[in-house]
């Protein structure tokens, strides 16, 4: 299922981006939300191209099933190089070992900073507060297609959404008020923490396996 945009054989070159995204039965459930966040990326200083989201929505499109038959509900893989290649690829998927809240809030530090480079955050930590969900996020950043789901799924159930920058960061200070703790991830979901579990990210939670299920029955 490799390739690059321009349809030869290559060798891939130093990974810059890695974008990794959850099947369900050889399918893509968020495939939209994804690929327009894909378009907000940047690489290298540049803008990801018109040209490579049309090349990954076509290879979805035609070559995922196929491409996934082994890992049907595993993670599609979208690999940009430092030379501008690209290559999809399918592997299985694994859960997160023991995700409490501090587990939680180091991922989203760590894809804090590839969003420092890339312009968006694969994976974000949320907090319940109150009647209020918080995105640890700034107003400025661009949503990852799993955020974008969240803020739907949230206004679906009529709760209010707001945005904090240094949510993850607080949590790990121990300075950040909160009822419940949760990961909104392209990979997994949404992902409520062990130790900080409550009925808000439960629900979400709930609509996320949805639209796996949804997604399965296509199929």
């Amino acid at each position: 299922m490799s390739d690059n945009v321009a349809e030869q054989d290559f060798t891939l070159g130093r990974p810059v981006l890695v974008c990794r995204w959850r099947l369900a039965s050889g399918g893509l459930p968020m495939e939209n939300r994804h690929l327009r966040a894909l378009s907000r990326r940047v690489v290298n200083g540049k803008a990801i191209s018109t040209q490579l989201v049309a090349w990954a929505k076509q290879h979805i499109e035609w070559t995922l099933r196929d491409g996934s038959a082994l890992n049907p509900d595993g993670v599609l893989m979208i690999v940009l190089d430092d030379k501008g290649q690209a290559a999809m690829t399918v592997g299985p998927y694994e859960p997160i070992d023991s995700p409490t809240a501090a587990v939680l809030a180091n991922r989203a530090v760590e894809s804090s900073r590839e969003a420092e480079e890339t312009g968006v955050a694969p994976e974000t930590l949320w907090v319940a507060r109150g009647d209020t969900l918080i995105c640890g996020m700034s107003s400025a950043e661009d949503a990852s297609g799993a955020v974008t789901l969240l803020c739907d799924l949230a206004n679906t159930v009529g709760i209010t959404v707001a945005r904090e920058d240094g949510v993850a960061q607080g949590l790990l200070n121990d300075t950040l008020d909160y009822d419940e703790v949760f990961l909104v991830s392209d990979e997994h979901g949404i992902v409520c923490a062990s130790d900080a579990t409550g009925p808000r990210g439960t629900k979400l939670a709930e609509g996320y396996e949805k639209l796996l299920a949804a997604q399965k029955q296509k199929r």
